[in-house]
């Protein structure tokens, strides 16, 4: 028995696809792209698929940029009066933010009543002509 036999991939109805998968992140990112260019010469749905994939699940991302991005933002910058400051900020833009999308719920509301009531105003209101014209 092999080892790829004897794996719980096998078990499972798309197994073959979780081993391509599992095979691919070992290569690393070289692979994930060639992968996809074969696809898209010779199937190119399959490589569109594989494209969508890549961007959803973050490999086409550098792990890097990502890495370094995540270990600035949870860090301070030592300067504790900096950092109060700029918490303080974020904290009063997000308060802001949050305002100005319930102002924007409040006016989406106010029009669509303003647009209904109308169209009720409208629809009571008799026509000048009730009897239909015979040509």
């Amino acid at each position: 028995m092999t080892t790829l036999a004897s794996s719980s991939y096998a078990e499972r109805p798309m197994g073959w696809l979780l081993r391509a998968e599992a095979w691919l992140d070992r290569k690393g990112k070289g692979a994930w792209i060639a992968a996809m260019v074969l696809a898209f010469i010779f199937v190119w749905p399959v490589g569109l698929a594989l494209l969508a994939y890549m961007i959803w699940s973050g490999k086409m991302t550098c792990s890097k940029t990502r890495k370094h991005r995540a270990v600035h933002m949870s860090r301070g910058t030592g300067n504790a009066a900096f950092d109060a400051y700029r918490d303080d900020t974020l904290r009063r833009l997000e308060e802001e933010q949050q305002a100005f999308e319930d102002f924007l719920d409040r006016l989406r509301r106010a029009k669509d009543k303003a647009e209904f009531d109308q169209f009720m105003d409208q629809r009571v209101q008799p026509s000048a002509d009730p009897e239909p014209r015979e040509a």
